[in-house]
C-alpha cells in the first residue's frame, strides 16, 4: 500500500484550528488509510493509502476534518517521491551557512499559474530570499519569520492555497515516510 505525506494548513496556530494529533490519526484510520503517525502538532501526517488520486484523497481529508473538527483546514498531499524531489531541489542546499529552521518550504496543491510564477519572481524580498520550484516555494528568511514583511505579501499572491514547513520538517517526513515504506 502507498505511502502519503498529508499536510494540512493553519491547524494548531495560535490557539486557532485546533486538531489534537491523537484526532487527526483517528480520523484518517476512519477514512480507511493505515499507519497513521503524526509529527509535531502542526497538522503532519504521514499514512498508506490504496487510493491513487491524491485531490480526490486530499478532499475527502478536508471534508472528514471539516465534519468532526468544525473549521476547513485545506490539505496538501505529497509522495516520498515528491518529497525527495523537493529536497533534491533545494535551491539553497549547496549554500554554507543556511539555517534550516529559517528554511521554510511552501507546499502549494499544484503548479502556479503564469501570472503568480511572475509576481513571485519580481518580488522585492531583500533580505529573505525567494526560489519557485514547480508546486514548492523555497524561503529563507535569514533574521527569522517573525517580523518579515514578505510573509503577508506571499501569503496575497499565493491566495492562502499553500502550507509551509521549515527544512528540519520536510527532511523528518520523508525519513517517517521512507520508514513506514520499508515497513511492509
Amino acid at each position: 500500500m502507498p505511502v502519503i505525506i498529508g499536510l494540512l494548513r493553519g491547524v494548531n496556530l495560535a490557539g486557532h484550528k485546533k486538531i489534537k494529533m491523537e484526532d487527526l490519526r483517528a480520523l484518517c484510520d476512519s477514512l480507511g488509510l493505515r499507519d497513521s503517525q503524526t509529527l509535531l502538532q502542526s497538522g503532519n501526517v504521514v499514512f498508506r493509502s490504496t487510493e491513487r488520486n491524491l485531490a480526490r484523497l486530499a478532499s475527502r481529508i478536508e471534508d472528514a476534518i471539516e465534519k468532526k473538527a468544525g473549521f476547513h483546514s485545506s490539505v496538501i498531499l505529497r509522495t516520498p517521491v515528491d518529497l525527495k524531489a523537493v529536497i533534491a531541489k533545494n535551491p539553497f542546499a549547496t549554500r554554507p551557512g543556511i539555517e534550516p529552521g529559517k528554511l521554510i518550504v511552501t507546499f502549494l496543491p499544484a503548479d502556479p499559474a503564469a501570472e503568480v510564477r511572475d509576481a513571485v519572481r519580481n518580488l522585492k524580498t531583500d533580505p529573505e530570499e525567494v526560489r519557485l520550484h514547480g508546486r514548492e516555494v523555497y524561503t529563507y528568511f535569514p533574521d527569522g519569520m517573525g517580523r518579515s514583511k514578505l510573509v503577508p505579501v506571499m501569503e496575497k499572491i499565493l491566495k492562502k492555497s499553500g502550507t509551509g514547513r521549515n527544512w528540519n520538517t520536510v527532511t523528518k517526513l520523508l525519513e517517517m515516510a521512507e520508514t513506514l515504506e520499508n515497513s511492509r
